[in-house]
């Protein structure tokens, strides 16, 4: 083959006019063009010319079809008439090993609700807390190792329950039918509200704390069950939002005081810039529902410039002291604040 036919062939080739034969002839003098003995083309493209053959060479090639892989399916192991008679007496006994271990999860995860001679009793015997809901809609939220239990059907004139422990409740309002919590130590009623009785059995305290509305408390002996939050009994106390009774086993006393973290019932704004004192103090007295006492004669001409933000109810006073050089004590659920009045600066 001449050099001009050899040309001919290449444009051809690049044409897509060769017949396979002679594509074959291309392409293995496009392979044999590194070796010493690979023709050489006598013109100057002759790297355009082999890239163009490069390039036709790389599109003739058909796209490799990967082989199918095959895997035998455990299937096959499984269809071997002996090994399905051993699965299906491995089957059974894993079933006879599994019962026992079923039947006591069922044992210790059954609801702890029992019911007998007409009592019903919730115990919570779990590590968290549990909410369940009582006849009367009441939301009772037991801590764990804590009990209560209720006339089946919360039936009676009044709603009485029984705990040991601690619980929150967030009683439905009935005031005809007051809610009565029975502890060991005291005796809790409202007629409708939330609030947070701690009574261990054996605890040397018990606690009663307010979140809204109205509760009465008194001692379990001797109580008087006709009392009311309305109309409370003569020895008992009653106990308002953010306040608390703690009760003595040992001195039997009722001990009213303030929560430790007492919240915002009604917020406000505690930004002042140079505003009486007073003025202060009321807006702590009214988000928090406390009454807080100081000598308003001692205090008339103070001002203050002082912003709150989520401090507790406690560092705000102790914020407030500092700043007019006074300190407050607390009685049962009443502040004082206490203070000598604002003397005139020596640079004034």
């Amino acid at each position: 083959m001449t050099e001009a036919q050899f040309q001919t062939l290449l444009q051809r080739y690049l044409d897509g006019q060769c017949t396979p034969e002679e594509a074959l002839v291309v392409e293995q003098w496009y392979n044999r063009l590194e070796e010493a003995e690979g023709k050489v083309l006598r013109t100057q493209n002759q790297e355009a010319v082999e890239d163009a053959i490069w390039q036709r060479i790389q599109q003739n090639k058909k796209p490799e079809v990967p082989a199918p892989i095959v895997v035998q399916h455990p299937a096959s192991f499984w269809q071997r008439p002996q090994l399905q008679w051993a699965a299906i007496l491995l089957f059974a006994m894993g079933l006879g090993l599994l019962f026992p271990a079923l039947k006591h999860l069922q044992t210790t995860q059954q609801p702890n609700n029992a019911t007998a001679n007409g009592w019903m009793r919730h115990s919570n015997t779990t590590a968290q807390e549990q909410a369940f809901r009582l006849p009367d809609g009441s939301l009772i939220t037991l801590h764990p190792g804590s009990s209560l239990r209720y006339a089946t059907g919360l039936a009676g004139p009044k709603r009485e329950v029984y705990l040991e422990g601690e619980a929150f409740f967030q009683v439905s309002k009935n005031p005809a039918r007051p809610f009565l919590v029975f502890t060991k130590q005291v005796v809790t009623t409202v007629l409708g509200t939330s609030f947070r009785v701690k009574a261990y059995a054996a605890g040397k305290e018990a606690s009663v704390a307010v979140r809204e509305g109205k509760v009465s408390v008194q001692a379990r002996e001797h109580a008087q069950l006709d009392a009311t939050p309305v109309k409370p009994a003569a020895y008992g106390v009653v106990l308002l939002p953010n306040q608390q009774v703690v009760y003595s086993v040992a001195k039997q006393h009722l001990r009213k005081e303030l929560v430790d973290k007492p919240v915002v019932l009604v917020p406000q704004s505690f930004e002042f810039e140079e505003r009486p004192v007073a003025e202060v103090l009321t807006a702590l007295e009214k988000a928090y529902g406390v009454a807080i006492a100081y000598d308003k004669a001692k205090l008339a001409g103070c001002t203050v410039s002082i912003a709150f933000y989520d401090e507790p109810l406690f560092e705000k006073l102790g914020l407030l002291c500092k700043s007019l050089g006074a300190y407050y004590t607390m009685s049962e659920a009443q502040i004082t604040i206490h203070s000598t009045g604002c003397q005139p600066s020596p640079q004034s």
